[in-house]
C-alpha cells in the first residue's frame, strides 16, 4: 500500500489525519496514509528552496536534458502509469491512456512554448545592447485536480521545472496514486532531490502551503470556489505569481446543423466524456425553439440512450464519477432543475448501488426563470430553447463564468458572429467543447480564472522577464547636461 510523502527525494510519513483514497468503480483502498502535517509542509517548502540555486543556474538546455528524460520516463511507465490513472479516477482504459499521452506529448509542446514566450534575446543599439532573458519565481507550489491528475498538473510542473523553478506538488486527495507514479519518473529522470517534492492531504494540507512565507508561486486548477478561497489568502502578497484555472457554466449553440446524428454525436461528447468531469464540458445546450430543433434534442436523447455505462460496460463510454458525494450533487441538481420546473426528458440514474455510477441527465429549463448559473460537474446538460440567433448568444454569455463555449452551424457568418461576441477563452465551431489543443493557451474570463492561461502559456507564469541594457565599457557615457567641463 502506498501512502507517504516525496521530500528532498526520500519517502516520508506524514504527521496529518489519515486518509484514504478509493478507487471509484469498486471502493478499494489504493492509497492510505498519513495527510502532510504543518512539519511536510516546511520541509517540502525548505527542500525546494535549498535546490532552487542549483536548478536555475543550471541552464536551459541542461534542465531540457533532464525533463525529456522524464519523457522517456512517462514512455517506459505507460502503463503503470494509465493504471494508476483508472484506479484513482475509475476512467475506461483508453481514456486513461489518451491522459497519458498527453502528458508526453506536454514536453516537446512545453520546450516549444519556452522558446516562443520566453526567448533570450540580444538586440544590438550601436555601443550597447538590449538583452531580453526570464527568470524562475522560486519556489511554487502546484495544486492538482482529481479529474485529469496526471495531465492538468504535469501541464504546470513541466514548465515550471523548464523555467528554473522548483515544486512542491500537492495533488487532489482524491486522486494520490497518480501523483507518486509522476514523482518516481521524474526521479527517474535524474531530477535533483528537493526540486520537485509531494505532498498529499487534504484542506488543510492545502492552506498550510498556500500561506506559507517561502512560496513564490501558486498554480492550481479547480473549482471556482477554493480558487476564490487561494486569492483572498494571498491578497496581500502580490509578489506571488497566481495562476487560476477555474472551470465553467459552459454553453454550446447548435444552430440548424444540416447532419443532425453528426451535431448530436458531437454535442454528447461535449457533454458526457469523462462522465461530465471535464472543465470545458458543455452545461448548457441552446437551439432554437422549432421543429428542427426539437429534432436535434430528441436525437440526442436517443444516442444518450445508447450509451454503454457500467462495470460490465466493454467498452465503456464513460466511468463513473470520482465519488458518491459528486454522484449525489448531480442527482440533486438534477432534482432542483425538476422541481423548479425543468422538464426531465432524460432522467439521470445510478444503476449500480452504492457506486458513483450515473448516466446522463437532460433537462429542458427554457421556462425556468433565474436558472441557477453553476458549475454542476457532471453528466447533467440543460436544454434552453430561444428564438432566435441574438437570443442564443445572450443566454450563452449570461455566466459569472467564461471559460468555453462552441456552436454548431453551417453558416459561417454565424461563426464569425459568435466569434466576435462569445466571451469565453476557449471557443470552437463544429468540434466537441471537450476538445482543445495543448499548442495553443487555455484559459478563461470572469469566475473561469485571473487571466494566467496554461497549456502553450503556461511559460508567461512561470517565469519573468529581465530587461537589461548593457555594454562592454563606460567609453561612450557623455558628460551630463549642465555639468562644467
Amino acid at each position: 500500500m502506498h501512502g507517504m510523502h516525496i521530500i528532498a527525494g526520500r519517502r516520508t510519513d506524514g504527521s496529518g489525519p489519515e486518509f484514504t483514497a478509493e478507487d471509484p468503480r469498486s471502493g478499494a483502498v489504493v492509497w492510505r496514509g498519513r495527510a502532510a502535517g504543518r512539519a511536510e509542509v516546511n520541509a517540502a517548502l525548505a527542500a525546494a528552496r535549498a535546490a532552487l540555486p542549483a536548478w536555475a543556474d543550471l541552464g536551459r538546455d541542461d534542465r531540457r536534458a533532464v525533463v525529456l528524460a522524464y519523457k522517456d520516463a512517462l514512455e517506459a511507465r505507460k502503463d503503470a502509469l494509465a493504471e494508476a490513472i483508472t484506479a484513482d479516477t475509475g476512467k475506461p482504459a483508453w481514456e486513461a491512456a489518451t491522459e497519458v499521452a498527453s502528458m508526453i506529448g506536454k514536453v516537446a509542446i512545453s520546450i516549444a512554448a519556452e522558446d516562443e514566450r520566453c526567448p533570450e534575446r540580444t538586440t544590438p543599439m550601436g555601443a550597447h545592447r538590449a538583452v531580453l532573458r526570464h527568470r524562475p519565481h522560486g519556489v511554487c507550489a502546484v495544486f492538482g485536480p482529481y479529474n485529469f491528475p496526471g495531465h492538468l498538473a504535469n501541464g504546470h510542473i513541466v514548465p515550471a521545472l523548464l523555467a528554473g523553478n522548483t515544486v512542491v506538488f500537492k495533488p487532489s486527495e482524491l486522486t494520490p496514486l497518480t501523483a507518486e507514479v509522476m514523482v518516481e519518473a521524474w526521479q527517474a529522470a535524474g531530477l535533483l532531490d528537493g526540486v520537485l517534492n509531494l505532498v498529499q492531504g487534504g484542506r488543510e494540507t492545502g492552506e498550510a502551503l498556500a500561506g506559507h512565507a517561502q512560496l513564490d508561486g501558486l498554480f492550481f486548477t479547480g473549482s471556482a470556489r477554493v480558487g476564490k478561497l487561494l486569492a483572498r489568502q494571498l491578497a496581500d502578497r502580490p509578489g506571488v505569481m497566481l495562476a487560476l484555472e477555474m472551470g465553467g457554466n459552459n454553453p454550446l449553440i447548435a444552430w440548424n446543423p444540416s447532419d443532425v446524428e453528426g451535431a448530436a454525436r458531437l454535442i454528447v461528447q461535449s457533454a458526457f466524456v469523462s462522465a461530465g468531469q471535464r472543465c470545458t464540458c458543455a452545461r448548457r445546450l441552446i437551439v432554437p425553439d422549432t421543429a428542427a430543433g426539437a429534432e436535434l434534442v430528441e436525437t440526442v436523447a436517443a444516442l444518450v440512450d445508447r450509451l454503454q455505462i457500467g462495470p460490465d460496460a466493454e467498452p465503456a463510454f464513460m466511468g463513473p464519477l470520482i465519488s458518491n458525494a459528486a454522484a449525489d450533487q448531480v442527482l440533486e441538481a438534477e432534482a432542483a432543475l425538476a422541481r423548479a420546473g425543468g422538464r426531465v426528458i432524460r432522467g439521470a440514474v445510478r444503476p449500480v448501488a452504492g457506486r458513483p455510477w450515473v448516466t446522463p441527465g437532460l433537462v429542458d429549463v427554457t421556462d425556468l426563470a433565474g436558472r441557477p448559473d453553476d458549475e454542476v460537474f457532471g453528466p447533467l446538460l440543460q436544454v434552453i430553447r430561444v428564438p432566435d440567433f441574438d437570443a442564443a448568444l445572450a443566454e450563452a454569455n449570461a455566466t459569472r463564468y467564461g471559460l468555453a463555449a462552441g456552436l454548431v452551424a453551417d453558416d459561417a457568418g454565424l461563426w464569425e458572429t459568435f466569434l466576435c461576441r462569445s466571451r469565453a477563452g476557449v471557443v470552437n465551431w463544429n468540434r466537441p467543447l471537450t476538445g482543445a489543443s495543448s499548442a495553443l493557451p487555455f484559459g478563461g474570463v470572469g469566475d473561469s480564472g485571473n487571466h494566467r492561461p496554461s497549456a502553450a502559456y503556461a511559460a508567461d507564469y512561470c517565469a519573468y522577464p529581465v530587461a537589461s541594457l548593457e555594454a562592454d565599457g563606460l567609453s561612450d557615457i557623455p558628460l551630463p547636461q549642465g555639468v562644467r567641463p
